[in-house]
């Protein structure tokens, strides 16, 4: 069965890794401090144990052949035979790798043991060297040194390491606890000062973060305060002023823009108020020659139609700019209850009408749906979708209508099974002027490119969405209004 490493997560703000940061390297200072203290107090004291069995030499392990009294060391002073030995000093003595005697002096007197074969290798291991060895007895850990006896045996004397092992391990605790508070201190202070410098840049975040929630692309737009600047000679106080200029420059080009779209559309729907006069009147003349009861050319006659027809068309192009130049200026629209049922189904009896050659179905839900808005508009943009769906396909082409509720919103589609929906227009269907063969502008419905737009405005003029899903067979126009 493999392991699974699973990575640490890593800290995610630039406070955070700063403040993770400080603490390792803490961390990392007070362990190698702490490694140096405990190995240079480990070999402190080994040395000085190492001192202390030099100063016994074999004296205990040469006792041990006579029966535990130490010999006369014939100095003529009056300590050779007193001298006492420390309590836990180890003695044994080998012949070839057997350990003839072993024994430790305890305080109520000179105890005799016997090794453990782990003993026996153990201290058949140490060196005859005359220096210090560390060795792991059954009864304790010793500092064992081994010397020659005159007798061709080896003598070995050793100190227990208990004391040693004791003070390095308080070392170690004491180690432990003062490095743990200082770097949970150091975590708390270094957080807080992580945070106290990095405040000014939380503000240029903050601000960034409320410029971006703001619709910088509809309307005018009112930034935010900018944020507030600090020590430009700091890398921080040196971003701060960067993204102020920003906010600047932003703010400058985004009224400009305002102004330059405000000055379109008022002149859009000026334009648009103006020509409809002057339109209609060539077309109420062009009507008018028509119904002239004297002979007229059949040349003349069809000028007249054209010119008739081309007027209807223009004044249709007026009307559609004029709407839109009222939706961008946020015209209000009607708000009142209107049967979305009937509005399809009269929708679509008219385009039944008018594309006989297609095939029209209609599913419509029980119960009538009903919505709040503009029953004209609700109407122009049924309208628009069906023909759209008439004038883009074929004879014989399929279009359903379907109308259905999910929870309090209401759902429009209109499908077709026709070529579907040029995949470079796809991103821009909605926009204005959009056409999807320019070299069709003079087929019969065929507009300038307003209808789909005439459809979003309308409908996000009323709180909804719509949306298109198409491919080559299958085209779906979905459009969701609100039923609250």
């Amino acid at each position: 069965m493999r392991l699974q490493w699973r990575r640490l997560p890593l800290p995610r703000t630039l406070r955070a890794r700063l403040t993770v940061g400080l603490v390792v390297l803490l961390a990392i200072s007070c362990a190698a401090v702490g490694l140096a203290a405990v190995f240079e107090l480990n070999g402190f004291l080994t040395s000085r144990l190492d001192q202390q069995l030099s100063q016994t030499g074999d004296r205990f392990a040469v006792s041990l052949e006579h029966g535990g009294q130490l010999p006369d060391d014939h100095d003529g002073d009056e300590r050779g035979d007193d001298r006492r030995l420390g309590t836990g000093t180890f003695g044994a003595r080998l012949v070839g790798s057997t350990v003839t005697t072993a024994a430790v002096i305890r305080p109520a007197g000179i105890v005799y043991i016997t090794p453990t074969p782990h003993d026996r290798k153990e201290l058949a291991g140490v060196p005859v060297d005359g220096k210090g060895h560390n060795v792991e007895l059954s009864i304790d850990d010793y500092r064992v040194t081994a010397t020659r006896g005159h007798d061709g045996d080896v003598l070995l004397t050793g100190l227990p390491l208990e004391p040693v092992q004791a003070t390095v391990h308080r070392l170690e605790l004491v180690a432990g606890i003062v490095f743990g508070a200082a770097l949970t201190l150091t975590g708390v202070a270094g957080a807080l000062w992580v945070r106290w410098s990095l405040r000014p840049l939380s503000r240029v975040a903050a601000t960034a973060t409320r410029v971006s929630e703001l619709p910088l692309a509809s309307g005018e737009v009112a930034l935010p305060p900018r944020a507030p600047e600090s020590d430009p000679r700091s890398e921080v106080g040196r971003v701060a002023g960067a993204f102020n200029r920003m906010l600047g420059h932003v703010e400058d080009a985004l009224t400009k823009r305002h102004a330059s779209e405000e000055r379109l559309r008022s002149f859009a729907a000026d334009a648009s108020h103006e020509l409809r006069t002057p339109v209609a009147t060539v077309r109420g003349h062009a009507e008018l020659a028509l119904l002239h009861p004297g002979p007229v050319p059949p040349q003349v006659t069809r000028a007249l139609e054209r010119i008739a027809a081309e007027s209807g068309r223009m004044g249709a192009m007026v009307d559609d700019l004029l709407l839109l130049a009222r939706l961008d200026a946020g015209r209000p629209l009607e708000r009142r209850p209107v049967d979305l049922t009937r509005l399809v189904l009269d929708a679509v009896t008219d385009a039944r009408a008018t594309g006989p050659g297609h095939r029209w179905t209609l599913e419509l839900p029980e119960e009538p749906v009903t919505v709040t808005g503009d029953e004209h508009r609700l109407h122009q943009v049924l309208a628009n979708l069906l023909a759209n769906a008439r004038v883009h396909t074929p004879a014989g082409t399929k279009v359903s209508v379907s109308l259905e509720t999910e929870g309090d919103t209401a759902v429009l589609t209109v499908h077709d099974d026709g070529p579907g929906v040029a995949e470079y227009i796809r991103d821009g269907v909605f926009e204005r002027f959009t056409r999807a063969d320019r070299r069709r502008t003079d087929a019969p419905g065929a507009g300038a490119g307003l209808g789909l737009s005439i459809v979003a405005a309308v409908v996000e003029a009323h709180g909804g969405s719509v949306g298109l899903e198409s491919r080559p067979g299958s085209t779906a126009f979905t459009v969701r209004l609100s039923t609250a």
